[in-house]
């Protein structure tokens, strides 16, 4: 009888885990209107740190994934810069300015690529701010 009872516990204690880890993670998702429809193509998006600030792409990666957007590289620029810039390699001014906007107005430049499997390259500046990361005790 007692091997029951513990069981039954243990059977609760783990539903009880899994539910609070599933509301946990949807939590950091972002609401419906944020998300692109399913008309709307995905932007490849490479994003390289001009900074000195280590772990800034990796936290606009996250960010920009948030958003709809398909992240599909990470480095590091080769010179420092003060102000974000975010480059248009494909073309298409429109998509360029809706990362831009994302990234909190940062200026935009059409620098084509057609080497690069990439949309949009963002440069970020040391006056860009990342948003606070939500605290999971």
């Amino acid at each position: 009888m007692r091997r029951g009872a513990f069981l039954g516990v243990a059977l609760g204690t783990a539903l009880a885990a899994t539910a609070v880890t599933t509301t946990t993670v949807g939590a950091r998702r972002t609401s419906s209107a944020a998300r692109p429809s399913r008309d709307t193509p995905r932007i490849r998006v490479q994003v390289l740190n001009a900074t000195k600030t280590r772990g800034l792409a990796r936290r606009a990666m996250l960010y920009l994934r948030d958003r709809g957007f398909d992240v599909v590289e990470l480095g590091t620029a080769g010179s420092p810069r003060d102000t974000s810039l975010v480059l248009d390699r494909s073309g298409h001014p429109d998509w360029a300015k809706r990362v831009a906007v994302a990234m909190g107005g940062a200026r935009v430049e059409a620098r084509a690529d057609s080497s690069r499997y990439l949309d949009v390259t963002v440069l970020i500046g040391r006056t860009w701010r990342p948003p606070a990361q939500p605290f999971y005790p």
